[in-house]
């Protein structure tokens, strides 16, 4: 479908880690539900803040699993200056990793091409700090790797209009979801489709 002059430019979220970010070990997400669950009888649905020293330096630790920006990115740019989208980046980052989060921004988006970064300084659970940025920014599409995060997203959205797209991982890949990829360079075909 060829985009016309009055069609929306669609606004589009990304979270980072497991998104823009290739990291290994979110295949393990599926495992850290059923202990969650079934084991150490937690809630599934709330995420754990680190809050001691020891706790925000393993919790940066951690973060060193998000290797390299992933395959996809440089298609997200070229729609972005052909005015097609405007990305934004929306990360559920504690305020721990600031740090390295400005680190991955200025090497995904040297040329700035992204609208804005944001990432979650005050601490909220994730899929809280999303909804509430989804519903600021008025995104139309958000890119999300966590599927915990995408079914919180995906309750609320009948609010809202919007499409949570969920990038699984090879542990998720027989949950049925309608909107379900294998990696970011599979959304931006998509999006390629729609736009």
């Amino acid at each position: 479908m060829k985009k016309t002059k009055d069609k929306k430019i669609l606004k589009i979220g990304f979270d980072m880690d497991g998104v823009l970010l290739y990291n290994p070990a979110r295949i393990f997400r599926p495992i850290i539900f059923f202990l969650k669950k079934f084991l150490l009888k937690r809630d599934v649905n709330k995420f754990y803040y680190p809050k001691t020293k020891l706790e925000k330096l393993i919790w940066i630790f951690l973060h060193k699993t998000s290797l390299f920006p992933q395959s996809g990115i440089k298609e997200i740019k070229q729609l972005i200056k052909e005015k097609k989208i405007k990305a934004y980046v929306v990360s559920a980052r504690y305020e721990s990793l600031e740090k390295d989060f400005w680190y991955w921004v200025k090497k995904i988006d040297k040329e700035k091409l992204f609208s804005s970064y944001y990432f979650n300084k005050n601490n909220e659970q994730p899929y809280i700090y999303k909804a509430k940025m989804i519903k600021k920014l008025k995104l139309d599409i958000f890119v999300e790797d966590n599927w915990d995060v995408v079914k919180n997203l995906k309750s609320q959205s009948a609010s809202w209009p919007i499409k949570v797209f969920w990038i699984y991982n090879l542990l998720d890949k027989n949950i049925k979801y309608q909107y379900k990829f294998s990696n970011l360079k599979k959304v931006v075909e998509y999006l390629k489709k729609i736009i």
